[in-house]
């Protein structure tokens, strides 16, 4: 159902696929204005659920629970991309949804991804797609060792990848294949990761927030540093690239541009999500308008607030391993804007949620983080 260039209003509802973290926090910006808010989930006590003024629990590939949440939403929204396909185009053809499906089936799958983004003009890994053990053989000669499989369906914080680093390990990787198709990329010896967040509304308003570098641990996002430490004309470069992106998309809502920054300052796209992002929770306190708030913006077509950063940030996330010990100190983490998610379990390698630290300079906030050893993985660090 295309309303196009309708304004949902404060006091209407928005309806959210997906009671995670980030539908938590679209929801507590949703409700600073005035709206209400409806989640779907298969959980009773999810985090978005926590919040939510009405709560549908069910499955989302379900179409009798789908149904639900539009007669009970003015508009939906989703917080995470692998929705199923049925689900989606029920929704589109018979409730708002502004984002619409076409980016959302891009970025499921990385050959679409990918070949999108070399349409938008910008770069990407050369990459191969993979049907089966033979085309490994027949392309990594081309694209070298170490070159990196993953699949080309689902897989995160380092899921469903492999790196393989000579021949021997061919046969290893090549199991990944029974999930179905993947994509082959030569290894970019990169000097950092970075990511942009981009936000667009139906009328066509774009806007960008500041550049974060992103440390990750284990295939896991640990900080995102703002300002990123790059040079000028790098940052120029990612923002450029991530208006280039969204304007070829012809995004509505938010999307985030995940990118390897090499040492002579090329930029390549790693890949996308199109939806607020773990690397933008800095801007909660650290920008005057949230990438949730933004996002709300976007999807009721209202106009974008600024995105200027207040103060440097270091945004550090909060692991099932970390939440008992943050409880404990809290008395001791004076400033520290902490965010816990509600989630029922403190699962190892599970974000449970995050905490931002406002700073004269992004070294005062590492350092502090380093000294409240809530971490200890200073000596873990890569990119800074």
């Amino acid at each position: 159902m295309s309303l196009s260039n309708q304004m949902i209003l404060p006091g209407q509802t928005i309806g959210i696929i997906g009671g995670g973290q980030l539908g938590r926090m679209m929801a507590l910006a949703a409700k600073a204005q005035g709206y209400r808010i409806a989640v779907l989930d298969p959980t009773e006590d999810s985090p978005c659920g926590q919040v939510a003024d009405v709560k549908i629990i069910g499955e989302y590939q379900s179409i009798p629970s789908i149904k639900k949440l539009a007669e009970a939403s003015d508009v939906i929204t989703y917080e995470f991309e692998n929705i199923d396909k049925d689900a989606l185009d029920w929704l589109t053809e018979h409730a708002y949804v502004p984002q619409g499906s076409k980016l959302l089936e891009i970025t499921q799958d990385r050959t679409t991804e990918k070949a999108s983004l070399q349409d938008a003009g910008v770069d990407v890994a050369p990459y191969a797609v993979i049907n089966d053990i033979n085309d490994i053989y027949v392309n990594i000669n081309e694209l070298g060792y170490p070159s990196v499989l993953k699949t080309a369906r689902g897989g995160y914080d380092g899921k469903g990848q492999f790196v393989i680093k000579d021949e021997g390990q061919i046969k290893e990787a090549a199991s990944l294949l029974e999930k179905g198709q993947c994509v082959l990329e030569k290894w970019i010896k990169f000097e950092k990761e970075v990511s942009v967040i981009v936000t667009r509304n139906s009328r066509g308003e774009a806007s960008v927030f500041p550049v974060g570098e992103n440390i990750h641990v284990n295939n896991i996002l640990h900080e995102t540093i703002v300002p990123a430490r790059m040079s000028k004309e790098a940052e120029e470069l990612a923002i450029k690239k991530a208006y280039q992106i969204a304007e070829s998309f012809q995004l509505i809502g938010t999307l985030a541009v995940e990118m390897f920054l090499t040492k002579e300052d090329k930029i390549y796209i790693n890949e996308l999500a199109p939806r607020p992002h773990n690397s933008g929770h800095y801007s909660i306190e650290a920008c005057e308008t949230s990438q949730f708030e933004q996002h709300i913006r976007a999807v009721c077509n209202l106009p974008l607030g600024s995105t200027q950063l207040l103060k440097p940030a270091v945004m550090v996330n909060i692991l099932g391993e970390h939440q008992s010990t943050i409880i404990e100190k809290i008395e001791e983490l004076k400033n520290w804007k902490i965010h816990l998610y509600g989630k029922k379990d403190a699962i190892e390698k599970r974000k449970m949620g995050h905490a931002t630290l406002l700073r004269s300079t992004v070294e005062d906030a590492l350092a502090e983080i380093d000294q409240s050893r809530i971490w200890n993985l200073a000596t873990e660090r890569i990119g800074g």
